[in-house]
């Protein structure tokens, strides 16, 4: 019990991710088909998810809120995976052109974060690297999805 009486389980929103499920990837044919990961997501009674990997799930919108309005889905937030430029200047510009098409759709289907993985974790059943990098201390970073002008990006 909380000191105002109220279960704990009544504040915290639990949610699981596509790779749980083994997804690391867009596009890998081994992986769970998405439909199959939202049906299993739904039927084990989680409401909330985060999308995983840019082009796992549906990208139109329309389409991508559909798939979870029918199966009583939530998304808590858009992942930037495997991507982190910092370090790799050159690159700067195609990680935030991504980082806007995944916070935009974040945004469309009511997502309120965008979660950042650094660009050197590794699929455990695959055995590779999303991509070489150095690896970073922090692991996660939360940045909220603002949509003020209609604009969704990225903080």
């Amino acid at each position: 019990m909380t000191q105002a009486g109220q279960p704990a389980s009544g504040r915290l929103h639990l949610g699981s991710c596509p790779d749980s499920w083994g997804v690391w990837f867009a596009d890998d044919p081994r992986q769970t088909p998405w439909q199959r990961f939202l049906d299993e997501l739904a039927g084990v009674d989680y409401q909330w998810l985060e999308l995983g990997p840019y082009g796992y799930l549906p990208t139109d919108p329309a389409r991508l809120a559909d798939e979870l309005d029918r199966r009583g889905l939530k998304v808590a937030g858009g992942t930037m995976h495997g991507e982190s430029g910092l370090h790799r200047s050159q690159d700067w510009p195609s990680i935030v052109d991504k980082t806007r098409r995944v916070a935009a759709l974040t945004a469309a289907v009511g997502g309120q974060h965008v979660i950042t993985l650094s660009s050197s974790q590794q699929a455990p059943s695959h055995g590779r690297y999303i991509r070489a990098g150095t690896r970073y201390a922090w692991g996660y970073r939360l940045g909220r999805v603002k949509s003020g002008d209609g604009a969704a990006g990225a903080t």
